[in-house]
């Protein structure tokens, strides 16, 4: 492979911000899936992760669709997705990083991916990381002309209250928010160059046991649980985002809550996977990162804590949620999944569709 930007290359980022923000912006939808920068040189095809290594193997048919429809030679950033129904799947996306070659070929057949585009870092023998964005735009939508599923190329619109419909609508289809990006700036690695916007909502969870840090003798993560309508309470995600001093508070604040060994607590059974089908378990392995420490300390699912979150990936939070206050008022029981605001239903297909129709 030979080409004027080589892999690896660290995308460019965003920062959040509450409002989609008014100005020379070119604004997308936000989507929720692996960040991908595709390098291809003829039949070469290498694609790069947010923190920059191969995802190449885990997606062999998106490899194939580089091939027979990008530029012969091009470094392209987007985002790899899977669509169920007509809505993102992430959960789905989690499932192709599989460590066994004929798991992940099955895969690619059961639930193939489609690549997103959004941005163009090098065309032939140009690289074109210092041109401003409307000039890589256009070049992009040049070489993508003629793309098609699954290949797509990004909607994008300069209109500031598209963008803010946009916010509203998608979500209904799985996506994330809206990215707003400077026409005039150049493709900046690794630098948190664009603007995000995303949905925060709030939600009573039931405090069910929480994670030691990673130093090890303060409070990591909060698991976070809400029941279903069973009556089981379900593992949803966690809370992290606290400063040093109030993680060393925690340990000292929850322990009335720890439950002695071998005491009763919903999870308890948690690495019984049998037991556990159609739930969510706290103790669940990582695929992303085999390696992590999943293991975590049971409490009383006596306390109810409010936090935001941005929005749901079927019965979880997609991202980590934010610790907001204690709800003392609040019984756990009366911490359901009916509390969440449903978003409105929104055809990804529709979003995948003409390009043109927002200019």
């Amino acid at each position: 492979m030979d080409l004027p930007v080589m892999p690896p290359v660290a995308p460019m980022l965003a920062k959040s911000v509450k409002d989609v923000p008014t100005g020379d912006y070119l604004y997308e939808p936000k989507w929720d899936g692996f960040r991908a920068i595709i390098f291809r040189d003829g039949d070469e095809v290498e694609i790069g992760s947010r923190n920059e290594r191969p995802l190449t193997r885990y997606f062999p048919e998106v490899a194939q669709a580089a091939r027979a429809q990008l530029p012969p030679r091009c470094v392209v950033d987007g985002e790899i997705v899977i669509v169920t129904g007509d809505r993102l799947d992430f959960e789905a996306l989690l499932q192709r990083i599989h460590p066994a070659a004929s798991r992940v070929h099955l895969l690619a057949t059961e639930t193939p991916a489609a690549f997103v585009a959004f941005d163009l870092l090098a065309l032939g023998d140009r690289d074109l990381q210092g041109e401003p964005l409307s000039v890589r735009r256009a070049l992009l939508e040049q070489a993508l002309a003629d793309a098609r599923p699954p290949v797509h190329l990004t909607r994008t619109t300069t209109s500031v209250d598209v963008a803010r419909e946009w916010l509203r609508l998608f979500e209904g289809a799985g996506l994330d928010g809206v990215v707003s990006k400077p026409l005039a700036a150049p493709y900046q690695p690794d630098v948190r160059a664009m603007l995000k916007t995303k949905h925060e909502r709030t939600v009573d969870c039931v405090l069910a046991g929480f994670r030691w840090h990673k130093t090890g003798d303060v409070v990591g993560s909060l698991l976070l649980g809400l029941y279903d309508d069973g009556g089981r309470l379900q593992h949803v995600g966690v809370a992290a985002s606290f400063p040093m001093k109030r993680r060393a508070e925690l340990v000292e604040e929850l322990e009335p809550l720890r439950l002695a060994e071998g005491a009763e607590h919903p999870w308890g059974d948690w690495a019984d996977a049998a037991s556990h089908e159609g739930g969510r378990r706290p103790g669940a392995q990582s695929r992303w990162n085999a390696g992590k420490d999943l293991t975590w300390v049971p409490l009383r699912p006596e306390r109810v804590v409010e936090v935001a979150y941005d929005h749901m990936e079927g019965t979880r939070f997609r991202h980590t949620a934010q610790f907001r206050r204690w709800r003392p008022d609040r019984a756990p029981e009366s911490c359901t999944y009916e509390q969440l605001e449903v978003p409105v239903r929104f055809d990804l297909g529709d979003v995948l569709g003409d390009v043109a129709a927002d200019r």
